[in-house]
């Protein structure tokens, strides 16, 4: 008897199967089955990483899905509730057409069908059966659903409706034994039909985790995906521990009277044979102009652009053209890079900033001369053959950067070019990582949080960790593991779990375009929001032939596009494509380290770095960025040394130094490496890259090879070899030991020219016009106020003032204001683009607003206004300029908004009112007078600003403090922010630090013990943070706790992933409560003696914890008083003593808190 599983859910069944791929094929192959099937729920995520591993492993894969089967139409919503929303159903495909047949089903699923799930329904079914066989399925099939009910008649029928839908032979009763009751009976019911209707039967096991001892995290997984806990009652359970893959003679046992059933499995499993492609590309056509083919306008474009870059006639610059041409034809991707100038050119031509480049397109010269990068690569040595290697056949990789906030447009216009069904984004995994998994087991496992937290933490973030790993690294972790019976647990289950994807999401900018619609290539999904995807990610896209790019939004362009705009209007020859890129004061101001806001250099390991090394030239911040990451920061010190002593370069042999003289002698760059290999020992530049990718993934079976052909050369090849070029054997090995150690971290110089060129253009924006820098800056933000108010910090800093919105002169985003920034309208809570158009447009039309009134009067017509707006607009500050206070116009707005309501319906009616009447002249004695109420205190105007903007602009509530607040903190709220580019924050987990601030929020709550804790939030001038307050601490500092409260805090940080992080906090001191120091001059000892007993008696009547301290100036002596002599200091006791001894000899000295708990 031979069997095949042709009921399987792996990994990719999200959060409900833990079969993974490869453990799953192993297995099948250990227990002698040579062929699987997949069927996941409703999706083909998995197929082609099964399909290859299947193969690999000498198993046939049988590639599947078990659909969802709508009762009615596909179109229908919500027939009936709960189960009967859908059936399951089994599908394989047995050949090719069954492959496409199977990818369009699934797809009409999600984008047609999906409601709660993707459905697809029997007219599909019909339209796409051929080579497709279907399976009746669980007890979640139409025909079991029926059999449970007791209604044989009916599922009669359906089996029938599907043997007549799919034919004969191609429609199987399923078999399922799992030890639940109701299958016992659906089984013998399913022989009964079997024999009435001829329909075969055939035996599946509906397997969900690979190992019987898998159930346990299996059920874990269910827990995490329906957010129970593994000890509530009413949750969704696999009961019976019989979910995963039994072997042949297991289901023999459990199928003793359907032995043909399981027969039938292997014949089914005969039967599939689909073939898939890979590396065959399959581009779309550009559609060219003028009757030229696509190779000779691709010609035209370059050799027109080589003459606007370069000018003149240099032959070398034309054979390399020519050379990368002929590669470009010969690999087949000239309508590629017509496709790619295309969508560049459409974006440049409509004002729509794109990126120098990225990635390793910048080291081609046709890519420069289309305009695609803008990065000289001859000037930075950057080679073509680590883009596209004639030796190696990869699709090439052009990723773009476009302005933030239109790279839609861009996508929009490839879709209108290529058609809505043949473009369409990508998707992407999001897996059960080290530390997640860890706190999403113990949430379900109800353990407590900080026990959990703790664990987690011990895993080191770095990139790639595995539990695995981490337990090698961390001696405490497997201390832990190994002592603590919970903790193995937990990390066990975790460990089973680890790696699991756990939610499809889109891909922030990868887009297929395909030469026909993308559903024949592969199967269709749905985002969140709504918008199609792709059920393959990136890389299984990229190895079916599928032309990938990757349409990035990169916010600092538009910083520089909205800066650069600023600057044109008072210098319009300005333009960001003129800039000097060797100016020396622009160097030297990234030099000095105040590099805030600086694209790639404004971390504070980046602007230490940058201070060290003063660059002198844009090599040396391309350097830069690719020196500063983990690994070749360990050359940093090397390089600086290199650069400031040239006397301490050393070459190993003379053909190193062109190669080696931009980076000091320092290997920096991957394109050094292939250079090296080149000029030393004869490579070609293709093969050349093929051992840099070696190096860098660490095949040393691959690198061993390479050496002797390195160091003694390679005849049948034509490698000459270091040793036929004049290089000693031992000197040769030296090198490529070398290059062993720097390839393993050397950087794509390619993509760091590209960087460094914003980074450049935002240094030179930032020196030369800060104002217009931080505009955009800060307009870049608009949406997202803690960083705003950061910025806002940076521009007083900066002594460039903030000034409030303004309807007369204000515009929707930030803007420049006789030197100042003047705050954007649009950033006024309620306040949209059309309010600010509507606006604009009156102002242009009419004029400036003269009074609220005539504001108001005019804004009617617009119907864009209403109550809300305009009391925000006060609230903010921007209607300060029409001639009042903030309180006079929250007094009056009311009773205007009324009176020009009542004008417009007298105006609609056709009557008069006696304002018609009277003469110009009068009209002045009919407006609305203004209160006499004076204006809002201070702290009322700023808590408005704050409700209305999210930030405080005409002031800050902690400005008065801020030198002491600075003296006493040693982290700001904003080291508690993550970064953009690690997602860690500056502040590290454990570490004890000590914030200050405002508490602007507060909530207390129980614990389970009937304890009270608070949560906190404390704003400082730059931003906010949440403190914890746990019982111990709470009660201790209750009084403290109240809104407003000005405090600061001494804690430990809790760090989050990728969120901010906390502050748990052991100790809070108010402002007014920090130590201060009273000190009293004497001219000696002597004198002091002389008058002690004064000195104690005015100390008598005050108590506190001020210390008192004497200081005789002959002696240098400082006394401190004991603690029965602290006072509490006040004016009371200052005047006396500054009357008795006179003002310069008595002082008082604030103390900043000592950061030790």
């Amino acid at each position: 008897m031979n069997f095949a599983h042709l009921h399987v859910h792996t990994e990719y069944s999200l959060l409900d199967g833990s079969n993974k791929i490869k453990e799953y094929v192993d297995r099948v192959k250990e227990l002698g089955m040579d062929s699987a099937a997949i069927t996941d729920h409703g999706v083909m995520y998995g197929v082609i990483d099964f399909y290859r591993a299947a193969r690999t492993a000498g198993i046939k894969p049988i590639l599947g899905c078990e659909v969802y089967v709508a009762p009615n139409s596909r179109f229908d919503r919500e027939i009936s509730g709960g189960e009967d929303r859908y059936y399951h159903l089994v599908l394989l495909a047995e050949n090719n057409t069954g492959y496409a047949n199977l990818m369009k089903i699934v797809s009409k699923g999600f984008v047609e069908g999906y409601y709660y799930k993707p459905r697809v329904d029997k007219e599909v079914l019909r339209e796409y059966k051929d080579g497709i066989i279907a399976l009746s399925a669980c007890l979640a099939g139409e025909v079991q659903r029926y059999l449970t009910k007791g209604l044989y008649e009916e599922a009669k029928k359906a089996a029938l409706e599907y043997q007549d839908i799919f034919g004969e032979g191609n429609f199987f009763l399923e078999l399922q034994d799992h030890g639940i009751p109701e299958q016992a009976l659906v089984n013998q019911k399913l022989l009964q039909m079997s024999d009435e209707l001829g329909i075969e039967l055939v035996a599946t096991n509906d397997v969900h985790y690979t190992f019987a001892e898998d159930e346990k995290p299996h059920d874990i997984l269910l827990c995490i995906q329906t957010g129970k806990k593994l000890a509530d009652e009413n949750r969704m359970r696999y009961e019976g521990g019989q979910f995963y893959v039994k072997s042949p003679e297991e289901m023999a046992r459990l199928f003793p009277y359907a032995l043909q059933a399981l027969d039938n499995t292997q014949r089914i499993a005969d039967r599939c044979n689909v073939e898939i492609e890979f590396g065959v590309t399959k581009l779309p056509k550009y559609e060219v102009p003028g009757g030229l083919t696509s190779w000779e306008y691709l010609n035209k474009l370059c050799f027109e652009g080589l003459e606007r870059r370069y000018g003149g006639s240099d032959e070398s610059l034309k054979e390399r053209l020519t050379y990368e041409l002929d590669t470009i034809r010969s690999m087949g991707y000239v309508d590629y890079f017509l496709i790619v100038w295309d969508f560049i050119n459409y974006a440049k031509t409509h004002g729509i900033a794109v990126g120098p480049g990225r990635g390793s397109a910048a080291g081609s010269i046709v890519s420069y001369c289309l305009e695609i990068t803008d990065i000289d690569p001859i000037r930075y040595q950057l080679l073509f053959e680590r883009f596209l290697n004639p030796e190696r056949v990869t699709m090439p990789d052009i990723d773009v950067d476009f302005c933030f906030e239109r790279r839609q447009e861009v996508i929009d216009y490839v879709v209108r070019k290529y058609g809505k069904d043949r473009v369409v984004q990508i998707i992407t995994f999001g897996t059960l990582a080290a530390r997640g998994v860890i706190r999403d087991v113990g949430r379900v496992m109800d353990m407590p949080y900080a026990f959990v937290d703790s664990i987690a933490k011990m895993i080191p973030q770095e990139l790639n960790i595995t539990i695995d790993k981490a337990l090698k690294m961390n001696p405490e972790l497997r201390r832990t593991y190994e002592t603590d019976e919970q903790v193995k647990y937990l990390i066990d289950m975790s460990r089973r779990l680890e790696g699991l994807p756990r939610h499809s999401s889109m891909h922030a900018a990868g887009v297929v375009i395909s030469q026909k619609p993308v559903d024949e290539y592969v199967p269709l999904s749905r985002a969140s929001d709504g918008s199609i995807t792709t059920q393959f990610t990136m890389t299984t896209l990229e190895e079916l032939g599928l032309l990938k790019m990757d349409f990035l939004g990169l916010r600092t362009l538009t910083v520089i596009q909205n800066a650069a705009g600023m600057v044109k209007k008072q210098t319009p020859d300005f333009g960001i494509d003129k800039i000097d890129y060797d100016d020396k004061e622009v160097l030297d101001y990234i030099g000095t380290g105040k590099t805030d806001g600086i694209f790639q250099i404004e971390s504070a390991g980046m602007k230490s770095f940058m201070k060290e090394l003063k660059p002198h030239s844009l090599e040396d911040i391309i350097a830069g960025i690719s020196l500063y990451r983990p690994g070749p920061m360990d050359f940093i010190p090397q390089y600086i040394k290199g650069k400031n002593d040239a006397g301490s370069v050393v070459y190993d042999c003379p053909q190193l130094e062109p190669i080696l003289a931009p980076t000091y002698g320092c290997i920096v760059y991957q394109e050094q490496v292939m250079q090296i290999v080149r000029d030393l020992a004869g490579y070609t530049l293709g093969r050349s890259d093929l051992l840099r990718r070696a190096m860098s993934k660490k095949k040393a079976d691959v690198m061993q090879k390479e050496r002797r052909i390195f160091v003694y050369g390679d005849e049948e090849h034509g490698v000459p070899g270091c040793v036929k070029n004049g290089i000693s054997e031992a000197m040769a090995n030296k090198i490529y030991d070398e290059m062993i150690d720097f390839a393993k971290y050397a950087f794509n110089k390619s993509h760091a020219a590209a960087y460094a060129v914003v980074a450049y253009q935002t240094a030179f924006l930032k020196y030369y016009y800060p104002v217009e820098f931080m505009a955009a800056l800060m307009t870049s933000v608009i949406e997202n106020p803690s960083k705003v108010a950061e910025y806002i910090y940076a521009c007083r800093q900066m002594d460039i003032q903030i000034l409030p919105p303004d309807i007369n002169c204000g515009a929707a985003d930030f803007s420049v204001d006789e030197g100042n920034i003047r705050y954007g309208l649009a950033a006024i809570k309620s306040i949209g683009y059309p309010v600010v158009q509507a606006v604009a447009e009156d102002r242009e039309a009419y004029g400036s607003f003269k009074n609220l009134e005539d504001f108001i009067t005019r804004m009617s017509v617009k119907d864009v206004m209403n109550k809300r707006i305009i009391e925000n607009l006060i609230k903010s500050g921007a209607l300060d300029c029409l001639g009042g206070t903030r309180k006079q116009f929250m007094a009056i707005y009311l009773q205007i908004v009324e009176h020009v309501n009542q004008e417009k319906k007298y105006a609609m009616t056709g009557q008069m009112t006696l304002f018609d009447m009277v003469d110009d002249e009068q009209k002045g004695e009919f407006e609305i007078k203004l209160p006499e109420v004076g204006e809002y205190s201070k702290e009322n105007k700023l808590a408005f600003e704050k409700e209305v903007l999210g930030v405080y602009i005409s002031g800050h509530p902690l400005e008065e403090y801020e030198e002491k607040w600075r003296r006493c903190i040693s982290a700001t709220t904003a080291d508690f922010q993550p970064d953009e580019e690690t997602g860690r924050t500056r502040v590290r987990d454990g570490a004890k630090e000590i914030i200050g601030g405002m508490i602007t929020d507060r909530t207390v709550k129980t614990t389970k013990t009937n304890q009270m804790m608070a949560f906190i939030t404390v704003e400082d001038l730059l931003g906010t943070v949440e403190v914890v307050v746990f019982p111990r601490d709470y009660e201790k500092n209750r009084e403290y706790l109240e809104i407003d409260s000005k405090v600061f805090v001494k804690g430990r940080v809790s760090e989050e992933d990728e969120k901010a992080s906390k502050l748990i906090c052991e100790k809070i001191t108010p402002f007014e409560r920090t130590k201060k120091e009273l000190w009293i001059q004497f001219p000696d000892k002597a004198s002091y003696m002389e008058n002690e007993q004064i000195v104690f008696g005015y100390l008598a009547d005050s108590e506190g914890d001020d210390e008192v301290i004497i200081y005789c100036q002959a002696e240098r002596a400082v006394k401190r008083l004991p603690h029965n002599k602290n006072i509490q200091i006040n004016p009371q006791v200052l005047g006396r003593l500054m009357n008795h001894f006179g003002e310069k000899r008595v002082k008082v000295v604030e103390k900043t808190i000592e950061n030790r708990i």
